[in-house]
C-alpha cells in the first residue's frame, strides 16, 4: 500500500491511496486502522486499486490498510501493512531550529539540534532530508524546546535537518517543517 503524493500532504489537498495486489481480486477494501468497517470498496481489480481522498481534513490524518478477496482461490487476505497519512497544517507556525556547534563540525564530535515553539503539549520530530521517516522524536508535556543529539558524527550524518511538531490529542497532524 502506498500514497500519492508520497510525501507530506496539507489540509485541503487530495491524496490517492494505492493498494497493490499480488493477484486479481473480486474486491479491494480500504480501512482506517483498527476499524472493522471499510471506508470504500473497489470491485474486479487486476493489480492495483486507487482510493482518492479529496480535500483532506484533520480527521483523515490517520493510518490506513487494504484488504482484498482473490478470484481463485476466493479467499480474503489479511489486512495490508498500515500506511500513515501524515498531514501538515499550515495554520501552525513552523518551529524554530538551531544547531550547536553552529559552523564546522569535526568527525567524531557530538552535534545538538534544538527545536522550539510556544505551543503546549507537542511532540517534536527531527527530519533528515532524503529520509521519509523522522530520525528522532521527543515528547514534551508543555511547549518549549527539544534537544536532539547526534553522537560521534560521521560523513553519513551530513545533510539538511528540519524539525516539525505534532499537535497533542490529534491524529497525524503536523506543523510545517522548520528549516536550518
Amino acid at each position: 500500500m502506498g500514497t500519492h503524493p508520497s510525501q507530506r500532504v496539507s489540509l485541503g489537498d487530495t491524496v490517492t491511496l494505492r493498494c497493490h495486489l499480488p493477484q486479481p481480486a473480486a474486491w479491494v477494501r480500504l480501512y482506517q486502522y483498527d476499524n472493522p468497517t471499510y471506508i470504500e470498496q473497489k470491485d474486479n481489480v487486476q493489480d492495483m486499486a486507487e482510493f482518492s481522498l479529496a480535500e483532506i481534513k484533520q480527521a483523515d490524518a490517520v493510518i490506513y490498510q487494504c484488504q482484498y478477496q482473490g478470484l481463485a482461490p476466493a479467499r480474503t487476505s489479511e489486512k495490508s501493512d498500515p500506511v500513515k497519512l501524515v498531514v501538515t497544517d499550515h495554520s501552525y507556525p513552523p518551529p524554530g531550529i538551531s544547531l550547536s556547534p553552529e559552523e564546522y563540525v569535526e568527525i567524531g564530535s557530538n552535534v545538538t539540534i534544538r527545536c522550539w515553539n510556544n505551543i503546549s503539549g507537542v511532540a517534536f520530530f527531527l527530519h533528515k532530508e532524503g529520509h521519509s521517516a523522522p530520525v528522532q522524536h521527543q515528547k514534551l508535556s508543555a511547549g518549549g524546546m527539544a534537544s536532539f543529539t547526534l553522537f560521534g558524527v560521521t560523513p553519513a550524518d551530513s545533510g539538511t535537518y528540519r524539525c516539525s511538531y505534532r499537535i497533542s490529542g490529534c491524529c497525524l497532524l503536523f506543523s510545517p517543517l522548520g528549516i536550518t
